[in-house]
C-alpha cells in the first residue's frame, strides 16, 4: 500500500534516517544526490527537500547548497539529556499539543490579523522587543513566558471565545510547550525571529501571510523541540 500524499514527506523522512543507519553513513558523509535520492525512495523532489529540512532541523544532516547532503548525527535526540520533560504525558503528548496550536493559532492570527488596533499591535512590537533582550541574557524562563503572552494576546485579538477558552483552561500544558524549543539554547533566536515575521504580517493586516507565519513557526518550535508532524498544505 503506498503512503497518502499527507504522509509522504514523513515516510521520506523516516526512510532516509534507515538508509543511513544500514549504508553504514558515518558524521561528515556525503549522501546521493538530492535526485537519486528521490529516485531511489520514489518520491518527488519536493517530499525530500521537506524530509531533509526536517532532518537538518534535527541535526541529523546538513544541506549545503551547491556541495550536497552531509550527515550529522547517525543517533536519535537524546532528549532527555537536553532537558527534555514533559509533565503531561498522563493526558496529552507533547506532539499533539503542537498540532493543536498550528491549528488553533493559524487560524487566531490570520482572524486577528483584520481585528488588532494599534494599541494591541504596540503591545505586541514590545512584548517582541522584550523577548529579544531575554533571549541575549540568556533567561529562557523569562523568554518562555513571553512566547506565551505574544500568543494569548493575538488569541484574544481573534474574538473567538471558544478557542481562548481551551488555551486558557490548558494554559500549563500551553505554557510548557512554549518552554521546549529552548532546550536548544543555540537555536533560540529562531523564535524571536518568527515571532518578528508573525508580527509583521499582523501590522500590514495580512490574514494570508500571518497565518502562513503562525503556521511556520508552530512547525519550527516543534522540529527544535525533536518533534516533526506533517500538516495539510505542507
Amino acid at each position: 500500500m503506498h503512503p497518502s500524499p499527507l504522509a509522504v514527506p514523513e515516510a521520506a523522512l523516516q526512510a532516509i534516517r534507515k538508509l543511513i543507519v544500514e549504508q553504514g553513513y558515518e558524521p561528515g558523509d556525503s549522501l546521493p544526490s538530492q535526485r537519486d535520492l528521490a529516485l531511489h525512495l520514489g518520491v518527488s523532489r519536493a517530499s525530500l527537500r521537506e524530509a531533509l529540512s526536517s532532518l537538518s532541523a534535527l541535526g541529523v544532516v546538513s544541506v549545503q547548497p551547491g556541495k550536497g547532503v552531509f550527515v550529522q548525527s547517525i543517533s536519535e535526540p537524546k532528549q532527555g539529556a537536553k532537558g527534555f520533560s514533559w509533565p503531561f504525558a498522563a493526558q496529552v503528548s507533547p506532539a499533539d499539543t503542537f498540532q493543536l496550536r498550528y491549528a488553533l493559532e493559524g487560524f487566531a492570527a490570520s482572524l486577528a490579523a483584520m481585528t488588532l488596533t494599534a494599541d494591541e499591535l504596540d503591545v505586541l512590537e514590545d512584548n517582541v522587543e522584550s523577548m529579544r533582550v531575554e533571549l541575549r541574557a540568556g533567561d529562557f524562563d523569562k523568554a518562555a513566558r513571553l512566547d506565551f503572552e505574544f500568543h494569548r494576546h493575538i488569541l484574544v485579538a481573534s474574538g473567538n471565545q471558544a478557542m481562548v477558552g481551551i488555551v486558557t483552561a490548558s494554559a500549563d500544558i500551553f505554557l510548557e510547550s512554549q518552554k521546549l524549543p529552548f532546550i536548544r539554547a543555540e537555536r533560540a533566536l529562531e523564535t524571536w525571529q518568527e515571532h518578528r515575521k508573525i508580527l509583521r504580517a499582523l501590522v500590514r493586516h495580512a490574514s494570508g501571510p500571518a497565518q502562513r507565519a503562525m503556521h511556520e513557526h508552530i512547525r519550527g518550535a516543534a522540529l527544535r523541540t525533536g518533534i516533526a508532524f506533517v500538516s495539510p498544505g505542507n
